[in-house]
C-alpha cells in the first residue's frame, strides 16, 4: 500500500503546468527543425522559424508558448494499492493544482475556461475546471498525464462513423482539408478508431499524448496495420500540400498517431483530433516519495536559427494609412506594422454589432475609421512587460461579423490567424479592405513587438476586452488583399500539384 497525499497530486499538477507552458517537447523541437531544414516554400520555412525562435525563447524567458494557455486535460490512472491522504476529491485536487499553475504571480496563464457554457459564458477566473478521466489499474503508484489544449486545434476535433467497407484513408483525406489552418500546422493528429463515439474521441486525445516517432517507425518499416496505416496518411497528408499556417509547403503534419479498440461488427466510429504548434503535454508519476520532479530541457535541444524578420519585409506605419496603399498589397507580401492597432476578439465584436444595430455609438476610443484591428486575447503582463504573450486567435470565429465591420466602421483591415471563409473574402473584396496574418505558436515573439497596451472598453471581458496596441515591426503576412484573393488558397493548390504523388480527393 502506498499513501499519497493530496498536496503531492496538486503541487505536481501545478509545476507540470508551468512546465509544459514554456517548455516544448524536445521531441517536437527535433521534428519541427528537421522539417524546417527540409522544407522548400519560403513562407512556410518563415512560418516554422517564428515557431522555432519564438520556443527557444518561451525557455529561456520562462513565459507561454502560445497566449492561449490551453484548457486542461488530465488522465489519471490510480493503483488500486494506493491509499489517498486527503480530503478533497480528484476533480478537486486537479482543479487546485490548475488555479495554482494559472494564476501564479511569476509566470501567469491565460484563464480561458467559461460557465456555464451558454449564456452568460463567464470566466472562471483561474483556468478551472479542468476535463479529468481516471482509470483504475493495479499497482500501488499514480500516473499522470496532462495536457494543455488550446481551442484553436480543440476546435478542429472531427468524428464520423463509417461503414465498415469504408475507406479510413479517403475520409481522412477529405477531412483534414476542412479543417483548415487554425490548428496552426505543423503538428500531430491524434486518431481514435473503433470502441464507440465516445471511446473514439477519447482515444485520439490520448493519442496526442504520445511522442513524435513516425522517423523512426519509417526507418525500422511498419509491422502491423496500424503503423502501416501511420505511415500511409504521413505521406498523403502531407502530400495535401496545406503546409505550415496553411501557407503551402511540404509538412503538414509531424507525426500521426493512432489508437485502436473493438468495436460492433457494424461500425467504424473514426475520429481526428489534431495538436497546433503549441504542443504541451507532459507524463508523471506519483509513487508517495513527494511531488514530481521535472528536469528543465537543455536548450542545446532549440536549433540556433540565424532569423532576421526584417530581411524581404516591407515597413508600415499604421498610423495614417489609407486605402491606396493597402491596394498595393499583395498575397504573401510579408511586412512589419509600426503604430496603433486595436484589439477585438468574438465577444468584443459581439457587443460592437449589437451596439451599432441599435444604433448606439461606440464606446470613447472604439474609433476604427481607416484602423486595423488585431484578434487576439493576450495572457496578462509580468515584471516588466507591457503585455504577455499576444499571438493571434483564428479569424474565422469573426467571418460573420466581417461585412457589419466593415460598411459600418470604416474598419480597413484584419490581423488574425489562419484563413478567412468565403463570406469575409467577399466582404474584404467588396470593401477593398485586407487580412493579414501573423503566425500561431509565436505568441512571446508577438508580444515583443508590443511597446505599449491602453484598455480602451468592455473591461468586464477580461483577456476579450478592446486594448489598443503599439507595435514596433509587428511580422505579418498579407492573407487575403484588397481583390480577394487568399494566399490560403493559392500556396496550398501550388504545393499540392508540386508534390504530385496522389489524387485530389473530392469532398
Amino acid at each position: 500500500m502506498t499513501d499519497i497525499k493530496q498536496e503531492h497530486l496538486i503541487q505536481s499538477v501545478a509545476d507540470a503546468l508551468q512546465y509544459i507552458s514554456y517548455y516544448h517537447p524536445p521531441d517536437y523541437i527535433r521534428a519541427l527543425a528537421a522539417a524546417y531544414e527540409a522544407e522548400e516554400s519560403p513562407a512556410a520555412k518563415d512560418a516554422m522559424a517564428q515557431i522555432l525562435v519564438n520556443s527557444r525563447m518561451c525557455a529561456e524567458g520562462l513565459r507561454p508558448i502560445c497566449q492561449d494557455t490551453g484548457m486542461v486535460i488530465a488522465y489519471l490512472r490510480v493503483g488500486m494499492d494506493v491509499r489517498w491522504r486527503a480530503d478533497l476529491s480528484l476533480q478537486q485536487m486537479v482543479d487546485e493544482g490548475v488555479r495554482r499553475a494559472y494564476q501564479n504571480p511569476d509566470n501567469v496563464l491565460r484563464a480561458s475556461m467559461v460557465s456555464p457554457p451558454i449564456g452568460a459564458r463567464k470566466d472562471t477566473r483561474d483556468n478551472t475546471p479542468a476535463i479529468v478521466h481516471v482509470e483504475l489499474v493495479p499497482g500501488n503508484r499514480v500516473d499522470v498525464r496532462l495536457a494543455a489544449k488550446g481551442g484553436g486545434s480543440e476546435n478542429k476535433s472531427r468524428f464520423a462513423i463509417l461503414n465498415p467497407s469504408d475507406s479510413l484513408v479517403d475520409w481522412v483525406l477529405k477531412t483534414v482539408p476542412t479543417l483548415g489552418a487554425g490548428w496552426c500546422p505543423p503538428g500531430m493528429l491524434g486518431m481514435g478508431i473503433g470502441g464507440s463515439a465516445e471511446k473514439a474521441m477519447l482515444m485520439a486525445k490520448e493519442a496526442l499524448m504520445e511522442d513524435i516517432d513516425i522517423h523512426e517507425l519509417k526507418a525500422r518499416g511498419a509491422s502491423n496495420l496500424i503503423e502501416e496505416l501511420r505511415l500511409e496518411l504521413y505521406e498523403k497528408v502531407n502530400a495535401l500540400g496545406i503546409g505550415a499556417q496553411g501557407l503551402g509547403g511540404l509538412t503538414t503534419v509531424l507525426d500521426v498517431k493512432i489508437n485502436s479498440y473493438p468495436t460492433h461488427a457494424a461500425s467504424l466510429p473514426v475520429a481526428i483530433i489534431p495538436n497546433c504548434a503549441a504542443t504541451r503535454h507532459i507524463h508523471f508519476t506519483l509513487n508517495g516519495s513527494g511531488p514530481a520532479e521535472l528536469i528543465p530541457p537543455s536548450l542545446d535541444d532549440w536549433p540556433q536559427l540565424d532569423y532576421d524578420p526584417t530581411v524581404g519585409a516591407r515597413r508600415v506605419n499604421l498610423d495614417g494609412i489609407s486605402r491606396d496603399e493597402i491596394a498595393s498589397w499583395q498575397p504573401g507580401d510579408r511586412l512589419l506594422l509600426s503604430g496603433k492597432l486595436l484589439t477585438g476578439r468574438d465577444a468584443a465584436h459581439q457587443r460592437i454589432v449589437t451596439m451599432l444595430n441599435r444604433g448606439e455609438p461606440l464606446p470613447p476610443g472604439v474609433d476604427l475609421t481607416n484602423r486595423f484591428i488585431y484578434y487576439v486575447g493576450p495572457v496578462d503582463p509580468v515584471r516588466d512587460e507591457v503585455v504577455g504573450p499576444a499571438g493571434p486567435t483564428t479569424a474565422t470565429r469573426m467571418d460573420k461579423f466581417t461585412e457589419q465591420m466593415l460598411s459600418e466602421t470604416g474598419l480597413i483591415g484584419m490581423v488574425g490567424k489562419a484563413e478567412r471563409g468565403p463570406a469575409a473574402i467577399e466582404a474584404i473584396q467588396r470593401h477593398g479592405a485586407v487580412y493579414l496574418m501573423a503566425i500561431g505558436g509565436a505568441a512571446y515573439l508577438v508580444a515583443k513587438a508590443i511597446k505599449s497596451s491602453r484598455l480602451i472598453a468592455f473591461e468586464d471581458l477580461g483577456m476579450e476586452a478592446i486594448r489598443e496596441f503599439e507595435v514596433v515591426d509587428m511580422p505579418v503576412t498579407v492573407a487575403v488583399d484588397s481583390r480577394g484573393e487568399s494566399v490560403h488558397k493559392t500556396g496550398p493548390r501550388k504545393w499540392q500539384e508540386r508534390i504530385g504523388i496522389i489524387p485530389v480527393v473530392a469532398a
